[in-house]
């Protein structure tokens, strides 16, 4: 049986992913649930999967859960904080740790189970954005697995070669040793690296990373100015959270995507192809030297890649149901039009500039999109505030994890003054 802790069980991803876990009960236990400030939907989950421990981050949540329990009658160990869900997913008893809490706030937790030697599934981008290098050292410091939950990243992931390990160069399998071959964003940015030889040996020509091109993608863009936050989470495809739809809108996500490609296959931004893929079918694409092209498709369904990552290599019923190519008629395909979604753009760039420069960007972009969907701001000014914060600050090396906090703090702050100028 595996033993499995949820982190940000009562978001999207945690209610798939005990979707799935439900499917296979046979196989797997639910150990421990981490959540933001949900107390309600988090009560329910404990008393339907009987976890050992439920965390809340916020503490308040996390007193109201502690009594909602207490009168169900259940014996929950209830904790709070960043140090409650840093240890369900650094215990003992734990084999693997869905890491789904969005942004920021899931770096730390995420990186407690990397340093455990945990199976982590990586649902939240932002862990890798932030502190790529760290976070991979330390993945193969600890000789932990990643495997990406990311519709994308999975199916770039399954489209590899055999032995391409998540977190490992291809051919060299789990690393105890602190040395890495790697060169990218190792705070000197990419322009020079030569650590691309990992995708080489592999045979790998580019990745083709997809993007639904999101709700605007035939918007004039005269009209982007009056997008409303309930326009920008009306996602034609897929069912997610505010903010990853709103990420989704601008292409932002896909510029997160993007960096985080880099670290998990080991690769430069200049290998990595955005494709407009508007029905969603086809997830990502890896080309070969031989001019082969391997494609991963299906419904647009996070169960596939959960059910996938949760019992790799073995496969699973997911729940979601089979693809009707028939049905589907056509599939199309466009370049990414970095003029219309300039936060790609912005994505590329700091890809590319390494050190703090990802981490800055990320932390900006909270901010300004919690702005835009409390109405502060309008959706085109997201990437003004992004893009001014970047050139206001200067790119440390991302060589400790005090260092990413700090800019990403400073930034922060850069991004609120800026929010209140934009309003």
């Amino acid at each position: 049986m595996i033993g499995i802790t949820i982190l940000g069980s009562t978001g999207t991803i945690g209610k798939n992913t005990l979707d799935v876990i439900g499917r296979n009960n046979d196989r797997c236990r639910v150990v421990a649930l981490g959540a933001n400030v949900n107390d309600q939907r988090m009560a329910e989950q404990c008393l339907k999967w009987q976890p050992k421990t439920a965390v809340m981050a916020d503490p308040k949540a996390a007193e109201r859960l502690r009594t909602r329990l207490h009168e169900d009658g259940m014996d929950v160990e209830v904790l709070s904080g960043v140090a409650g869900l840093t240890e369900i997913a650094s215990r003992e008893d734990v084999d693997t740790v869905m890491a789904a809490i969005v942004g920021a706030a899931g770096l730390v937790p995420t990186l407690g189970a990397v340093r455990a030697g945990k199976r982590v599934l990586l649902a939240s981008k932002e862990a890798l954005v932030m502190s790529g290098k760290l976070f991979m050292d330390a993945t193969r410091e600890n000789r932990a697995e990643l495997l990406p939950i990311d519709s994308e990243h999975n199916a770039i992931f399954q489209c590899m070669p055999a032995g391409y390990c998540s977190g490992y160069p291809y051919g060299e399998g789990p690393r105890t040793d602190t040395h890495s071959n790697r060169t990218h964003a190792q705070n000197e940015g990419t322009g020079s690296r030569s650590a691309d030889t990992t995708l080489d040996r592999a045979g790998i020509r580019r990745i083709l990373l997809t993007a639904s091109g999101g709700p605007f993608r035939n918007l004039p863009e005269e009209a982007f100015h009056e997008i409303t936050p309930e326009q920008a989470c009306a996602h034609p495809n897929w069912v997610m959270g505010k903010k990853i739809s709103v990420d989704s809108a601008t292409m932002m996500n896909k510029g997160l995507e993007v960096i985080e490609a880099c670290w998990l296959f080991d690769a430069t931004p200049d290998r990595i192809q955005v494709v407009v893929h508007p029905q969603s079918v086809i997830h990502s694409m890896v080309e070969y030297s031989d001019g082969s092209v391997l494609a991963q498709l299906g419904n647009p369904d996070m169960r596939t890649p959960i059910a996938h990552a949760l019992f790799h290599p073995t496969r699973v019923n997911s729940g979601v149901d089979s693809l009707d190519i028939m049905a589907t008629g056509r599939l199309d395909f466009e370049p990414a039009n970095l003029s219309r979604f300039p936060c790609l753009r912005l994505g590329y760039e700091a890809a590319q500039a390494g050190g703090t420069a990802p981490a800055i960007m990320n932390a900006v972009n909270e901010i300004a999109v919690a702005a835009f969907l409390a109405r502060k701001i309008r959706f085109s000014a997201i990437y003004r505030i992004i893009e001014s914060t970047l050139a206001a600050m200067t790119y440390r090396t991302a060589d400790s994890l005090e260092i990413v906090l700090e800019d990403d703090a400073k930034a922060r702050e850069i991004a609120e003054r800026s929010v209140v100028q934009e309003g």
